[in-house]
């Protein structure tokens, strides 16, 4: 017969992995990621976001940078987009960061499978993690 003492060690155990899994799967904060997109026609620059611990959000996109805010409360998740850079871009690659920006903006919730983040709104936009 099991003694309580291991039926509980292991009833503990096992909640503690599966908030690990769980925390794991949660937004990613403090974490870089980059679009899955291909780049614009005469670059290779593909935009990227870096979201710091407290939902800040560095945006490095085709041409532009700037600076905004997720705020996320379940699977909900709001974007502010704060000043953007012109940076004196080509007209095409200006308005596609535009409406990378807009698209952010129309996000409305977000699915977290392993290194993919995926924004959902009127256009879904699919984010990986960057790094190791």
């Amino acid at each position: 017969m099991v003694s309580r003492l291991r039926l509980v060690c292991a009833t503990i155990a096992m909640l503690a992995m599966s908030t690990l899994v769980h925390a794991q799967e949660g937004f990613p904060f403090g974490t870089e990621m980059t679009l899955e997109a291909l780049p614009q026609a005469g670059s290779k620059r593909i935009p990227n976001i870096e979201i710091g611990d407290n939902g800040e959000v560095l945006l490095e996109l085709w041409c532009k940078g700037g600076k905004g805010q997720f705020s996320v409360a379940g699977n909900t998740v709001i974007f502010v987009p704060g000043q953007i850079q012109d940076r004196n871009c080509p007209p095409a690659r200006a308005q596609a960061d535009d409406e990378l920006v807009a698209a952010l903006s129309s996000v409305e919730t977000w699915k977290r499978q392993g290194d993919m983040l995926t924004l959902i709104g009127p256009k879904s936009l699919r984010f990986r993690t960057t790094g190791n």
